[in-house]
């Protein structure tokens, strides 16, 4: 994980290890925009998922689990994208494993938890189906077994060949942490080199207590989406933890006292933690409570129901709308025509009055070609009417007081 990591099995801890047989982790890191799958930003090579796990358990062990309900993937995918059945393959192959995430049960210090894991030589760490049935079962067996759940962060963030799937995965892992804390129970990220994309954002900064290694990129960011005049400090571990975005940078050696003294400081891992021997349960967010049971459950039936609440199907009709907390014209949902039928969800028709028709500019420079009105009545004619004489043109209506 850091470059000073202990060694593990003869390979340094700050990577994922030179792989069996030798040969090096590389090429198809899915959307990460980083350095090989097998090394990190530097040279040093990167933990694998379950040398990460054995720095914090140690000699206590670790418990591999498998989502309830495994399924497979047609051979490209649910989009069919060609070649990645083969990458997924080779993946496969070098790494060991079958998906980007390993999760289970283990003992850190002496606290019991569940334990995720992200391999990042698979893919780039990226989330795609599978990877949320996992993560969303890890999720459910901390909850489950009411333990505190350690996620051991390095991604690239969603799976480029899965599209809208993949992005959909980040809807799950959050519904899943915020059911987790609704009843009480701890989650701690340690963000290993990179954490990027929707990893961060759902798993890493998601977490209750976010530590960082040293030097670990970490941002919504990839390194190849950002700007390029970036300050690479900003999106750093150190500099996460300068604004606030990580609780503290801790080395290698020292992550698994630190992550058992957080165990035990939040009550974790112990008989009774939770709602009824630890902090009371966390109110559910608003959109989450049983009065909001009607709220449709996607984008696509909310769009659906939207003729049972006053607007065209589809916004066949294109009305105008804006928030009422906005002025007026400058609404979000906004398109061409007239706006039609009541006010739906906060938001209220805005009536524009149609241009007047305009042959040439006139001769004050109120109303132009495009039909907008300055506001101001046309001024007399003047000098430069004379330029002006025989076109045609039609003011628009003051606008009113």
């Amino acid at each position: 994980m850091s470059g000073d990591a202990p060694m593990v099995g003869g390979s340094p801890l700050s990577g994922d290890a030179p792989l069996p047989g030798g040969s090096p982790v590389s090429g198809d890191a899915s959307v990460s925009g980083h350095a090989p799958a097998g090394t990190t930003s530097g040279t040093t090579p990167r933990a694998t998922a379950r040398e990460a796990i054995a720095l914090l358990t140690g000699g206590a062990g670790f418990t591999e689990h498998r989502p309830p309900s495994p399924r497979t993937l047609p051979l490209d995918g649910p989009l069919g994208w060609a070649g990645y059945g083969a990458a997924r393959a080779r993946a496969a192959e070098r790494t060991g494993e079958d998906e980007s995430v390993v999760y289970g049960t283990g003992v850190v210090g002496d606290r019991e938890c569940v334990l995720l894991a992200f391999e990042f030589g698979f893919l780039g760490g990226s989330l795609g189906l599978l990877t949320g049935d996992r993560l969303e079962a890890a999720y459910d067996l901390a909850l489950t077994r009411r333990l505190p759940l350690v996620a051991l962060v390095a991604t690239g963030g969603s799976r480029m060949q899965e599209g809208m799937v993949a992005l959909t995965q980040l809807q799950r892992v959050a519904a899943a942490s915020t059911r987790l804390r609704a009843a009480g129970l701890p989650q701690i990220a340690v963000v290993r080199d990179p954490t990027t994309g929707g990893g961060w954002a759902t798993v890493g900064a998601g977490a209750d207590v976010v530590l960082a290694l040293p030097g670990a990129q970490i941002g919504f960011a990839g390194s190849r989406v950002r700007p390029p005049d970036a300050d690479p400090y900003a999106y750093g571990a150190e500099g996460q933890s300068a604004a606030g975005q990580v609780d503290a940078v801790v080395p290698g050696p020292e992550l698994p006292r630190t992550v058992g003294l957080w165990l035990r400081a939040l009550g974790a891992g112990e008989e009774g933690a939770g709602p009824v021997g630890g902090p009371a349960a966390a109110p559910l967010p608003r959109a989450q409570a049983p009065s909001s049971a009607g709220l449709p459950g996607s984008g696509r039936e909310a769009v659906e129901r939207a003729p049972a609440r006053g607007l065209p199907g589809r916004f066949g009709g294109r009305p105008h709308l804006t928030g009422r907390g906005r002025r007026r014209g400058r609404g979000g949902l906004r398109g061409g025509g007239r706006s039609a039928g009541p006010e739906v969800a906060g938001l209220r028709p805005v009536r524009r009055p149609r241009p007047a028709a305009v042959t040439a500019a006139p001769p004050d420079g109120g109303s132009g070609p495009t039909g907008r009105s300055s506001g101001r009545p046309p001024a007399p004619p003047g000098p430069a009417a004379a330029a002006g004489a025989g076109r045609r043109w039609h003011p628009s209506p003051p606008a009113a007081a």
